[in-house]
């Protein structure tokens, strides 16, 4: 018997750094598995039978709005089935299990299988949480192939698992140690992508400079490029957030030999001091970051270089944060994500002394930021007059949106349905950091 639809709404909480593109492929994955089993998809502020949150847990606002979320949706619908999924669920099970308006706290692996977790609720009404033990659990849990996506790329997950233990990072606790996904089932995925038309993918993980770690055939990441850049159909590779230690000059030098990867690469830097570097336990130091960058600016002419910068953490002078700015300005990113240190329970940096005062990293976040605008904008205009390549994605008003290979946000304005398409635009002006185009040609 076909049994009767129901509608659902699930919804990501993207909040910050290594989670996010990880958590929207997972959104994909599970919209896809409650799709096959005949449940309707609706926006998150319309009556649903069944609410989906998948959690971020990267800072601890990121856990309170999950909760403001969690709480919101049943006030849309009483009725409704509010499910708790993701690291906010995975690390805090019993924390969410006391928030009355939760039926369903689910953790990173139960995601698989959550269709069967919610229609078992549906027929017994029992509250329930499971969470596994991911910090022992060796083997990549595949979703299989999926296809379902919002936007005109498509996020591909590769890696799962973090090994490096930062100080202020809770992410390892919440996902386990690294685990890689195995070669022949993201060819497959991205193949089926390239079926349906979709150009550009992105490759994604919690720490993809480990992919092929835990393999013991040697195989690296840059060997997943290399297959990944055959694929008909594809015409962009994208790389997610990086960690600067898995560039070499071996690593550039068959990287750049793959025409379709693009050339925007977002290192993660967090800070531009090194002893703020050696409290966070990273793994390497500015002047080791610093050859990173060179390297790739060696190999690759429009290179757009953009990173991530915690200020305010734990023990951060004045001297030292003089130090990053300065850094940051002789670096010269194309844009920096400037994120305020908020303490997380359970790492190493929450239980540090000399924690910096609010309204101290209010202001220095706000020096950044204007750092990392006044860059942009510079970067910009070096493109006025030019004509460049970009992959449509949006409309926005009178407007299209889309990237180009270095990830800089190109407008025009047309009657055309050009979206996932890529046209040849000449860049005629600026407007708050993005830049705007006379459309040409397309292919």
């Amino acid at each position: 018997l076909r049994r009767r639809q129901r509608q659902m709404c699930i919804r990501d909480r993207l909040f910050a750094r290594c989670g996010c593109k990880v958590n929207q492929y997972e959104t994909n994955a599970m919209t896809q598995k409650f799709i096959e089993k005949g449940y309707e998809v609706v926006q998150v502020e319309e009556k649903a039978d069944v609410y989906i949150i998948n959690t971020c847990t990267v800072t601890n606002m990121a856990d309170r709005k999950s909760r403001q979320m969690l709480r919101r949706v049943k006030q849309i619908n009483p009725n409704s089935v509010v499910v708790a999924t993701g690291c906010y669920a995975q690390v805090s099970k019993d924390e969410l299990e006391q928030i009355e308006d939760i039926d369903l706290v689910l953790g990173i692996n139960e995601k698989n299988n959550i269709v069967e977790y919610v229609n078992g609720y549906l027929n017994t009404r029992t509250k329930y949480s499971e969470t596994s033990d991911v910090l022992h659990q060796s083997d990549f849990l595949d979703f299989g192939t999926v296809t379902h996506m919002e936007k005109t790329r498509a996020v591909i997950k590769v890696q799962d698992g973090c090994d490096r233990f930062c100080s202020y990072c809770i992410i390892p606790y919440a996902r386990g140690r690294v685990r890689s996904r195995l070669p022949e089932s993201i060819i497959n995925e991205i193949t089926q992508i390239a079926n349906a038309g979709i150009k550009e993918v992105v490759i994604t993980g919690i720490h993809i400079a480990s992919y092929g770690k835990d393999f013991r055939n040697n195989y690296k990441l840059i060997d997943l490029l290399e297959e990944i850049n055959k694929i008909e159909g594809i015409k962009r590779i994208r790389l997610g957030s990086i960690e600067p230690t898995l560039i070499t000059e071996e690593f550039v030098n068959r990287l750049s030999k793959l025409e379709k990867i693009c050339d925007h690469f977002h290192l993660s830097l967090q800070s531009g001091c090194d002893a703020t570097l050696e409290r966070m336990n990273r793994k390497y130091t500015t002047e080791e970051f610093e050859k990173v960058v060179v390297l790739l600016r060696k190999y690759y002419k429009n290179v757009a270089l953009t990173t991530d910068i915690i200020v305010g953490f734990p023990e951060e002078t004045n001297e030292e944060f003089v130090q990053t700015y300065n850094y940051l300005n002789k670096i010269d990113f194309y844009k920096m994500h400037i994120f305020k240190y908020s303490p997380r329970k359970g790492t190493k940096a929450a239980l540090m002394k000399n924690q910096v005062p609010g309204d101290i990293k209010e202001e220095r976040s706000k020096k950044l930021i204007e750092l990392s605008d006044k860059k942009q904008k510079e970067h910009n205009e070096k493109y006025i007059g030019q004509k460049l390549e970009v992959l449509f994605e949006e409309r926005e008003k009178e407007y299209i949106k889309g990237h180009t290979t270095n990830y800089i946000v190109v407008k025009t304005k047309t009657d055309k349905q050009i979206e996932n398409t890529i046209q040849t635009v000449r860049i005629i002006g600026e407007e708050n950091l993005e830049l705007i185009g006379e459309h040409i040609s397309g292919q």
